[in-house]
């Protein structure tokens, strides 16, 4: 499992491609590739819960110019995580 952190800037890029972001989340939830996302509460980053391998993450940052080519947006921290309580991937 994979936690991805993100903070944010309030351009006005980041807003605009918010919707096209948040539909690609729920595609990937649907699917059972993500657990849980959703922004701070004061807005200034969000924290994505992937059950995925690295390579297949790199691959979904990559399609999501989200991440990766959105003003606004910036990677902090992609980190492996192994929870002992709930969070478990769907099977």
């Amino acid at each position: 499992m994979l936690v991805v952190e993100l903070a944010f800037t309030p351009a006005p890029e980041r807003l605009a491609a918010r919707p096209a972001h948040r539909a690609a989340l729920a595609r990937l939830h649907t699917e059972g590739k993500l657990l849980a996302a959703g922004p701070w509460a004061d807005d200034a980053g969000a924290l994505l819960v992937f059950a995925l391998e690295r390579a297949e993450l790199d691959e979904v940052m990559d399609e999501d110019p989200y991440y990766r080519r959105t003003p606004g947006v910036e990677v902090r921290s992609v980190r492996e995580w192994a929870p002992i309580v709930g969070l478990q991937p769907r099977s």
